[in-house]
C-alpha cells in the first residue's frame, strides 16, 4: 500500500513538472518561435553536413555516392600525412596563425585601452567608426585594394622605393607574403575585434579609479592594477577561442592573394584542401585534411582551457 502511494506520489510529482514546463513554454512561446529558426540552420548547415565527413574514410566518386564508393579506412589519412606538401602547410600555417597570435591578437585591446583613456567623446565616436569601417568592407574589395597598395607603383611600394625596396610587386615575394596578410588583417578587423573590449571596460566600477587616483596611482598604475583586470577574463575568454582556431585560417583572403610563385610561404592548410577537392576533385583526401585540421583545432582548445583554467580560473568549459 505505501508503494502503491509512493508510486502515486511519484508520478502526480511528474505530472506537475511537466505542467509547470508546459506552462513556462506557453507563457513564452514567441520567444521559443523565435529559436526554432536558428535550430533549423544548424541542423541543416552544421549538424547534417557532419554525415559528409564519412567521405574521408572512402575513395569516394562523385557518380557513385557515398554508397557505391569503396571504403578505404585510414588511406587518405595515411597519403595527406605522406604527402611531400604536408610539411610545406603545416609550416606556413603555424608561421601565419602564430604571428596573428602576436600581433594582431593583442592590437584590438590596446586599441580599446587608447580610446578609454580619451576624454573627448565626440573624438573617441569619430576613431571607433573610422577603425570599425574595413570590417563592413568585402574580402574582395580589401584585397583589391591591397594588391594595387603592393604592387608596381602602388603607394606602399613607392614609400618602401624610398627607402631602396626594387620597386617589384611585394606579392611577388614569398618574404614579404606573411606580412602583408598580417598588417592587412589587423586593417581591417582591429576596430571590429575591440568592440567586446570596450563593452568590458565599461562595466569596471568607476570607484576603483576614484580610490586609486586618491592614493596617488598614475595612469599607469590604474591601467595595470584596475582596468586589465577588470577585462581579464574576457581576453582569456578570445583567446581560448583563438587557440581554437590556429589552423583554420581564413582561405578566402589567401586565395585572393597568392599565387604560385609564392606557395612556398602562402599555401596553408585550408587552400591545399580547397585545391584537393574543387580543383583536382580528390574529395576524400581533402575531407580527410579538413577532418585531421579539425582535430587538431580541438586538441588545441582542450588544452588551453584547461590551462586557463588552472592558472586563472577562467575558462569556456
Amino acid at each position: 500500500m505505501k508503494k502503491q502511494q509512493q508510486t502515486v506520489t511519484g508520478g502526480a510529482v511528474l505530472k506537475s513538472g511537466f505542467q509547470r514546463k508546459l506552462g513556462i513554454i506557453g507563457n513564452n512561446w514567441e520567444l521559443y518561435l523565435m529559436v526554432i529558426p536558428v535550430l533549423v540552420y544548424y541542423a541543416i548547415f552544421c549538424y547534417w553536413p557532419m554525415y559528409g565527413s564519412l567521405i574521408a574514410f572512402q575513395d569516394y566518386n562523385l557518380f557513385n555516392g557515398m554508397a557505391g564508393s569503396e571504403w578505404i579506412g585510414l588511406e587518405n589519412f595515411d597519403s595527406f600525412l605522406n604527402n611531400p606538401y604536408f610539411a610545406r602547410t603545416m609550416k606556413n600555417t603555424l608561421t601565419i596563425s602564430v604571428t596573428s597570435l602576436f600581433f594582431s591578437f593583442p592590437m584590438p585591446i590596446i586599441l580599446a585601452l587608447l580610446i578609454n583613456e580619451v576624454r573627448n567623446k565626440v573624438f573617441a565616436r569619430s576613431v571607433q567608426t573610422i577603425t570599425y569601417m574595413p570590417h563592413f568592407i568585402s574580402v574582395v574589395i580589401i584585397c583589391s585594394m591591397v594588391r594595387m597598395f603592393v604592387g608596381e607603383g602602388g603607394i606602399i611600394n613607392q614609400l618602401f622605393q624610398v627607402f631602396g625596396y626594387d620597386g617589384a610587386d611585394m606579392l611577388s615575394k614569398p618574404g614579404l607574403f606573411v606580412p602583408i596578410y598580417i598588417i592587412s588583417g589587423i586593417w581591417q578587423e582591429i576596430g571590429w575585434n575591440s568592440i567586446i573590449y570596450l563593452a568590458a571596460l565599461s562595466s569596471i566600477d568607476q570607484e576603483l579609479y576614484e580610490a586609486a587616483d586618491i592614493d596617488g596611482a598614475g595612469k599607469l598604475a590604474q591601467t595595470w592594477h584596475i582596468t586589465i583586470p577588470g577585462i581579464l577574463p574576457t581576453i582569456i575568454i578570445l583567446f581560448i577561442m583563438k587557440m581554437g582556431s590556429m589552423l583554420s585560417v581564413g582561405y578566402e583572403k589567401i586565395l585572393l592573394l597568392y599565387n604560385q610563385g609564392i606557395y612556398e610561404t602562402a599555401d596553408v592548410i585550408s587552400t591545399y584542401t580547397y585545391r584537393l577537392g574543387l580543383v583536382n576533385k580528390e574529395f576524400g583526401l581533402s575531407t580527410a585534411v579538413g577532418i585531421f585540421n579539425s582535430i587538431i583545432n580541438i586538441i588545441l582548445l582542450t588544452v588551453t582551457n584547461k590551462i586557463c583554467d588552472k592558472l586563472n580560473g577562467t575558462s569556456l568549459f
